[in-house]
């Protein structure tokens, strides 16, 4: 009977854990976000998030940004990635949405006309994004969500610049038109 092999991941020294809790902690929120919107599932996109970190850490030696904005992109670029490859893997359960008690609770909105009527526009802002092709979700979320500049963008879906403010002005417009359809504009 072989031997059972163990595997370690990369060990780091002390500092170097140091530098990669500083490069990749605080921006754990981003990645989630970014994930939760590319996955369409709480569950998922803690597992995507997982993973990138896992992959981050395996490769932390070779990353040699500097700064807050390097350091976001590079960890967002891998987040899509897994993102992208779990999607691959999960095509058939990517469509399914989640059922979140409070946000379909009629309770919870039933005495406040005003706040039912934010809700619905978020609601509908919320459906509009999720039927959005991936390539213009992920730039949206990017840019109006995780305030990335266009050249951070590029990076982290490895595309040029003007193809970002393509992708942007055409998910814009979609969502601008799905709005307006629902009669929910913002």
């Amino acid at each position: 009977m072989a031997a059972a092999r163990h595997t370690r991941g990369p060990v780091l020294e002390p500092s170097e854990l140091e530098r990669f809790e500083a490069v990749v902690l605080p921006h754990l929120s981003a990645a989630y976000r970014l994930a939760r919107y590319l996955t369409r599932n709480d569950a998922d996109a803690d597992d995507v998030v997982q993973e990138a970190c896992l992959r981050a850490l395996k490769y932390f030696g070779g990353f040699r940004g500097q700064g807050a904005s390097q350091s976001r992109a590079w960890l967002l670029t891998i987040v899509r990635n897994m993102a992208h490859t779990w999607r691959g893997r999960h095509r058939a359960d990517a469509s399914a949405t989640e059922f979140d008690e409070t946000l379909h609770s009629e309770a919870r909105t039933e005495n406040h006309p005003d706040m039912l009527a934010r809700s619905d526009a978020r609601d509908a802002l919320a459906h509009a994004l999720d039927h959005l092709p991936p390539d213009f979700r992920e730039v949206i979320v990017l840019r109006e969500i995780e305030g990335l500049s266009y050249k951070e963008i590029s990076e982290v879906v490895d595309v040029p610049v003007g193809t970002v403010m393509s992708r942007l002005s055409r998910a814009r417009k979609r969502l601008q038109d799905a709005l307006i359809d629902s009669g929910k504009e913002l």
